[in-house]
Protein backbone atom coordinates (compact mmCIF):
# COMPACT_ATOMS: atom_id res chain seq x y z
CA UNK A 1 0.00 0.00 0.00
CA UNK A 2 1.80 3.23 -0.83
CA UNK A 3 0.13 5.33 2.28
CA UNK A 4 2.09 4.41 4.73
CA UNK A 5 0.72 6.15 7.82
CA UNK A 6 3.91 8.28 8.82
CA UNK A 7 4.49 9.45 5.11
CA UNK A 8 1.26 10.85 4.90
CA UNK A 9 0.28 14.36 4.06
CA UNK A 10 -0.48 15.30 7.17
CA UNK A 11 3.22 14.87 8.51
CA UNK A 12 5.31 16.64 6.02
CA UNK A 13 5.35 19.60 4.30
CA UNK A 14 4.43 19.98 0.26
CA UNK A 15 7.62 19.97 -2.10
CA UNK A 16 7.91 21.62 -5.27
CA UNK A 17 8.36 19.50 -8.31
CA UNK A 18 12.06 19.99 -8.46
CA UNK A 19 12.55 18.66 -5.22
CA UNK A 20 10.28 15.97 -6.00
CA UNK A 21 12.47 15.16 -9.35
CA UNK A 22 15.54 15.09 -7.03
CA UNK A 23 14.71 13.04 -4.29
CA UNK A 24 13.47 10.51 -7.07
CA UNK A 25 15.84 11.08 -9.79
CA UNK A 26 13.01 11.62 -12.05
CA UNK A 27 13.44 14.36 -14.69
CA UNK A 28 10.85 17.02 -14.30
CA UNK A 29 9.06 16.50 -17.71
CA UNK A 30 8.60 12.52 -16.95
CA UNK A 31 6.74 13.88 -13.71
CA UNK A 32 4.35 15.72 -15.75
CA UNK A 33 4.37 13.11 -18.14
CA UNK A 34 3.23 10.16 -15.37
CA UNK A 35 0.29 12.85 -13.86
CA UNK A 36 -0.69 13.29 -17.50
CA UNK A 37 -0.82 9.51 -17.70
CA UNK A 38 -2.32 9.63 -14.57
CA UNK A 39 0.40 7.54 -12.59
CA UNK A 40 0.73 9.86 -10.26
CA UNK A 41 -1.95 11.69 -9.29
CA UNK A 42 -2.68 15.32 -10.33
CA UNK A 43 -1.11 17.41 -7.13
CA UNK A 44 -2.82 20.22 -5.31
CA UNK A 45 -1.85 23.44 -5.99
CA UNK A 46 -0.67 26.73 -4.61
CA UNK A 47 -2.35 29.81 -5.31
CA UNK A 48 0.57 30.61 -7.53
CA UNK A 49 -0.23 27.85 -9.57
CA UNK A 50 2.75 25.56 -8.36
CA UNK A 51 2.45 22.12 -8.09
CA UNK A 52 2.62 20.79 -4.35
CA UNK A 53 3.78 16.72 -3.76
CA UNK A 54 4.21 14.65 -0.35
CA UNK A 55 5.85 12.02 0.85
CA UNK A 56 3.56 9.80 -0.58
CA UNK A 57 4.26 10.88 -4.16
CA UNK A 58 7.82 10.32 -3.55
CA UNK A 59 6.84 6.59 -2.54
CA UNK A 60 4.48 6.28 -5.63
CA UNK A 61 7.46 7.55 -8.21
CA UNK A 62 10.03 5.68 -6.68
CA UNK A 63 7.15 2.31 -7.15
CA UNK A 64 7.31 3.32 -11.17
CA UNK A 65 10.77 3.90 -11.01
CA UNK A 66 11.49 0.30 -9.76
CA UNK A 67 8.96 -1.21 -11.63
CA UNK A 68 10.22 0.60 -15.28
CA UNK A 69 13.92 -0.98 -14.22
CA UNK A 70 11.89 -4.28 -13.93
CA UNK A 71 10.96 -4.31 -17.15
CA UNK A 72 7.46 -3.54 -16.71
CA UNK A 73 5.63 -1.19 -19.23
CA UNK A 74 3.42 1.82 -18.22
CA UNK A 75 0.39 0.34 -18.74
CA UNK A 76 1.60 -2.83 -16.53
CA UNK A 77 2.88 -0.20 -14.18
CA UNK A 78 -0.72 1.35 -14.15
CA UNK A 79 -1.94 -1.77 -13.33
CA UNK A 80 0.05 -2.52 -10.82
CA UNK A 81 -0.78 0.68 -8.76
CA UNK A 82 -4.31 -0.53 -9.22
CA UNK A 83 -3.84 -3.75 -7.67
CA UNK A 84 -2.03 -2.07 -4.50
CA UNK A 85 -4.96 -2.99 -2.20
CA UNK A 86 -5.74 -5.80 -4.28
CA UNK A 87 -5.28 -9.73 -4.13
CA UNK A 88 -1.19 -10.80 -3.89
CA UNK A 89 -2.38 -13.66 -5.93
CA UNK A 90 -3.17 -10.88 -8.85
CA UNK A 91 0.28 -9.26 -9.04
CA UNK A 92 1.81 -12.76 -8.86
CA UNK A 93 0.30 -13.44 -11.97
CA UNK A 94 1.61 -10.42 -13.53
CA UNK A 95 5.47 -10.65 -12.01
CA UNK A 96 5.28 -14.00 -13.70
CA UNK A 97 3.93 -13.18 -17.06
CA UNK A 98 6.62 -10.43 -16.83
CA UNK A 99 9.16 -12.88 -16.22
CA UNK A 100 8.12 -15.19 -19.00
CA UNK A 101 8.83 -12.09 -21.22
CA UNK A 102 11.87 -11.67 -20.41
CA UNK A 103 12.30 -15.03 -20.94
CA UNK A 104 11.29 -14.71 -24.32
CA UNK A 105 13.00 -11.53 -24.91
CA UNK A 106 16.36 -12.77 -23.79
CA UNK A 107 15.95 -16.12 -25.83
CA UNK A 108 15.67 -13.70 -28.97
CA UNK A 109 18.38 -11.50 -28.17
CA UNK A 110 20.48 -14.69 -27.76
CA UNK A 111 19.93 -15.81 -31.03
CA UNK A 112 20.33 -12.32 -32.60
CA UNK A 113 23.95 -12.16 -30.80
CA UNK A 114 24.81 -15.44 -32.05
CA UNK A 115 23.79 -14.51 -35.68
CA UNK A 116 26.03 -11.35 -35.59
CA UNK A 117 28.96 -13.14 -34.53
CA UNK A 118 28.44 -16.12 -37.16
CA UNK A 119 28.21 -12.83 -39.43
CA UNK A 120 30.64 -10.89 -38.36
CA UNK A 121 32.91 -14.23 -38.31
CA UNK A 122 32.11 -14.65 -42.28
CA UNK A 123 33.40 -10.75 -42.43
CA UNK A 124 36.66 -11.93 -40.85
CA UNK A 125 37.21 -14.80 -43.48
CA UNK A 126 36.39 -12.65 -46.09
CA UNK A 127 38.89 -10.37 -47.92
CA UNK A 128 37.15 -8.72 -50.17
CA UNK A 129 35.70 -5.08 -48.89
CA UNK A 130 33.60 -4.60 -51.54
CA UNK A 131 31.47 -8.00 -51.15
CA UNK A 132 31.21 -8.07 -46.91
CA UNK A 133 29.35 -10.59 -45.93
CA UNK A 134 27.62 -9.13 -43.17
CA UNK A 135 26.51 -6.41 -45.70
CA UNK A 136 25.27 -8.82 -48.14
CA UNK A 137 23.21 -10.67 -45.60
CA UNK A 138 21.45 -7.44 -44.35
CA UNK A 139 20.86 -6.52 -48.26
CA UNK A 140 19.25 -10.14 -48.57
CA UNK A 141 16.97 -9.87 -46.02
CA UNK A 142 14.94 -6.49 -46.97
Amino acid sequence: MLDSGVYSKAYHSPMKIGELSKRTSVPIDTVRYYEQRELLPRPARTQSGYRQYSEDDVIRLKFIVQAKELGFTLNEISQLLGLQSGDCKQVQLVAKAKAQELEERITKLSQMKDVLLEMADKCEQSADSEACPILKSLEESK
